[in-house]
């Protein structure tokens, strides 16, 4: 046991063993040393305090007089057991609420279990941490070269992304790299945003005290129209889905984007969330790859690898990282060097293409399956490919805490509008059963 806790001050004019004694009664009584727990032995305290051993002693038997320790014979001093307190400087504080698990999950905060690559991950990751001479420093600010150099090829190979390792930077999440990014934009800005669709993002725009305007969509994505409205300094979206009809954004529609924000000082967030994961249709090449200079690509491999890697990448047009670069020094890189070093590995032996082949196999047949349980019961539905989340119109008060008071989690954008059902988590032989359990849940207003 370290005993930092206890502060003496040789100088006061309380005798040491006193001032001992009070600060191991103080830990005792606020249960910060626990009964039966074992204490520092006498002569580890002396060295640690640099004290004589009659000083620690006189402490300790103090102590055992007063009922706090006890000594057991060529064991040490202990915690005394069953020890009644009736002072304490601790309030008492409310146990806290155990997690609920729902039997029907449809929130999206896991994977599917036969869909993930554990103990092949693991090896990667034994593998690195084999290799102690990679762990000795401090991870590079904007992320390991290997792995901005493996992405570089990936993200050109499954989504057309147009760059260098050199525009690269890497953080543990999307909305870690959007701070990132609003830190070199600055303040004062204006941000368009399709409502209900970016949460997270919401949140870093609101700490910088940006304005947050809301875009309309027409069948095509997000209307020219909404943005000679808005004439915003930032837009924030995602192309591979259309909230309107889930479509992703035509090409036409893309190039007036781009245009649009080059005409007009605007920066283009695309957050490709899963944007390599389609499996319905075939992944369309990403807006960055059209617009290199207007356009900031996100791309993440939560759904892909672990939800539990938090690796997300950003890759900055060459105006902006001039900027970083002069700040990046700040910033500390928030994802563990093991993990970008075993991604980089299993990214260039191929095994991350391979893992996603399959998981499109997978989720295509899951998703056919759950949108034919969702059409027995619901007219009026989106399916967000990218999102991996089905979208149900509907009209009922209360919709969400309906579901969950009868045993179905779903996704917290859910409003009493709509309800938004990810397929990425939930058991595919759960799936019938929670559609008509919420089907059930909500009946007397569904549209």
């Amino acid at each position: 046991m370290i005993s930092d806790f206890i502060i003496i001050n040789k100088k006061a004019n309380t005798p040491l063993y006193l001032q001992i004694f009070t600060d191991f009664r103080k830990a005792i009584e606020n249960g910060n040393l626990k009964e039966k727990e074992r204490i520092p032995s006498v002569r580890k305290l002396c060295a640690d305090l640099e004290v004589s051993k009659t000083t620690v002693e006189n402490a300790y038997n103090l102590l055992c007089v007063q009922g706090y320790i006890v000594n057991i014979p060529q064991k040490g001093y202990f915690v005394e057991k069953g020890l009644k307190l009736e002072k304490t400087d601790r309030k008492k504080k409310p146990l806290a609420d155990k997690k609920k698990v729902y039997k029907y999950d449809f929130s999206g905060k896991g994977i599917d279990i036969k869909c993930s690559n554990i103990k092949e991950w693991a090896k990667y990751v034994k593998d690195i941490l084999n290799r102690e001479y990679l762990l000795n420093t401090y991870s590079e600010n904007q992320g390991e070269e290997e792995l901005r150099n493996a992405i570089t090829k990936y993200a050109f190979t499954t989504r057309g992304v147009n760059t260098e390792s050199k525009n690269i930077i890497v953080g543990s999440g999307s909305q870690t790299l959007i701070y990132i990014l609003c830190g070199i934009l600055g303040i004062h800005k204006t941000v368009a945003i399709e409502k209900n669709t970016f949460p997270q993002a919401e949140q870093v725009f609101k700490d910088f005290k940006y304005k947050i305007k809301y875009t309309q969509s027409d069948k095509n994505g997000i209307s020219m129209e909404s943005l000679n409205k808005i004439r915003p300094d930032i837009l924030l979206l995602n192309p591979n889905y259309n909230s309107m009809n889930g479509s992703v954004m035509p090409i036409k529609r893309k190039m007036e984007i781009i245009n649009w924000a080059k005409n007009n000082n605007c920066i283009i967030i695309e957050d490709d969330y899963n944007g390599e994961l389609r499996y319905k249709t075939h992944p369309a090449a990403c807006m960055q790859s059209y617009g290199v200079e207007q356009t900031v690509y996100i791309g993440s491999f939560s759904k892909i690898l672990l939800p539990s890697v938090r690796i997300s990448y950003m890759v900055m047009p060459d105006v902006l990282l001039k900027k970083y670069k002069n700040i990046k020094e700040n910033y500390n890189q928030t994802t563990s060097k093991v993990e970008q070093l075993a991604l980089a590995e299993y990214i260039k032996d191929g095994r991350l293409e391979k893992h996603l082949r399959k998981s499109r196999r997978y989720y295509s047949s899951k998703s056919d399956f759950m949108q034919e349980c969702i059409k027995k019961h619901f007219k009026n539905y989106v399916f967000n490919e990218t999102g991996m989340y089905f979208e149900l119109k509907i009209n009922c008060k209360n919709a969400v805490q309906k579901c969950r008071d009868n045993e179905i989690n779903v996704m917290n954008t859910s409003t009493d509008e709509i309800l938004k059902l990810n397929i990425s988590q939930i058991n595919s032989e759960l799936i019938s059963d929670g559609i008509e359990k919420l089907a059930e849940a909500v009946k007397e207003s569904v549209c």
